[in-house]
């Protein structure tokens, strides 16, 4: 294809595997991909299958065919690499958090802005078909007016006293933990299906395992938060990193006046409507709204899930480089946005008071 994108990946882990498969079925290339180390760089270029083996950071931005990067790196790191980047002239893509504090992240918007390049943030939830099926029924209408918002992001992957992972150190994964890590694809999605935002919160967090591999922790394992929006609503949100069982529970609720629509990531093809004297599910695939069919790719009963959703967010990702403009697409505002809320998170649970989230 003539628009055929020359990808670098900066990041040999988990993420690095995904962004590659999301580049290759987006209709790209996955050109280099570096790690910290030469022998990582071979290794992953091997396991992604990279058309060049790369083993420094330099060689891989000033490789003139390459015009996007993927940043998929512990979050302390993001900053200095975006920055990179964009001094090379490459549109970017940055894993979340975009930046551990609200004024990086600010100023890593502007200079994307300044550079004119397409920067964009993984919040990729947004691209489940039943979430844009959600989003659609709120902006028509067919709530009423939204007046609660509830649910919880839950996950077991730390529920160990043995557990361990370099996010759990403040030095690699930046002051908060939980709510940086999904919290904030909580608040994402719930914004962007009830287009409200949130203003103001109290917040706790709470440190559940005091040491792990031999160190002290400092990041929380929970945080639980209320809130209120700029259009009048109320809401409640636990994230969790230590719930047994709950392997990626993101659950939300948008309660309207007329009906309430619920969201629940470990079963992301049907959208629970409820109503005062019926209850439904719809399925994907099934009467959709043309904004949620637009991200079907496979017939209703046939699972579709989190990969397929990380593809349509680097396809679109993609489009915006090639000069379209995606409804709904996440951008480094939209990081930015995640950075504050976070903020708001920890100083609440420090003072044990109300927060005002910049907006």
């Amino acid at each position: 294809m003539a628009d055929r994108r020359q990808a670098g990946i900066i990041g040999t882990g988990f993420m690095g595997t995904v962004h590659a498969r999301a580049i290759r079925r987006s209709g790209g290339t996955v050109a280099r991909i570096v790690g910290s180390t030469p022998q990582s760089s071979r290794a992953g270029a091997r396991l992604v299958d990279a058309e060049r083996v790369t083993e420094t950071l330099d060689e891989l931005l000033q490789d003139s065919a390459i015009d996007v990067v993927h940043v998929c790196t512990p979050n302390t790191t993001h900053g200095s690499l975006v920055r990179e980047a964009i001094r090379h002239g490459k549109h970017v893509v940055c894993e979340k958090p975009l930046a551990v504090d609200p004024a990086e992240a600010e100023e890593l918007v502007n200079l994307a802005a300044e550079a004119g390049v397409t920067a964009t943030v993984p919040f990729v939830y947004r691209f489940y078909p039943t979430v844009r099926e959600a989003r659609a029924r709120v902006a028509d209408g067919s709530t009423g007016p939204v007046r609660l918002l509830h649910g919880s992001y839950l996950q077991d992957w730390l529920a160990g006293d043995t557990d361990d992972n370099w996010r759990v150190d403040a030095a690699t994964g930046g002051a908060s933990r939980a709510f940086a890590d999904i919290g904030v694809h909580w608040c994402d999605l719930v914004e962007f299906v009830s287009g409200h935002r949130i203003t103001r919160l109290t917040a706790r967090t709470v440190v559940a395992v005091p040491e792990r591999g031999g160190r002290p922790v400092t990041t929380e394992d929970v945080a639980a938060v209320l809130f209120e929006t700029d259009r009048g609503a109320f809401g409640t949100v636990t994230v969790s990193q230590i719930s047994p069982g709950r392997k990626n529970r993101l659950w939300l609720s948008v309660d309207g006046a007329d009906e309430s629509l619920c969201f629940d990531q470990e079963n992301p093809d049907s959208l629970w409507i409820g109503g005062r004297d019926v209850n439904r599910q719809l399925m994907r695939g099934t009467g959709e709204h043309p904004s949620a069919a637009r991200y079907a790719v496979v017939p209703s009963g046939h699972p579709q899930g989190y990969q397929d959703s990380f593809d349509a967010f680097v396809a679109d990702t993609y489009a915006a480089i090639a000069g379209e403009a995606p409804d709904g697409l996440p951008t480094f505002a939209d990081g930015l946005r995640a950075a504050r809320i976070t903020r708001a998170v920890l100083d609440s649970s420090r003072t044990s008071g109300w927060v005002e989230v910049p907006a």
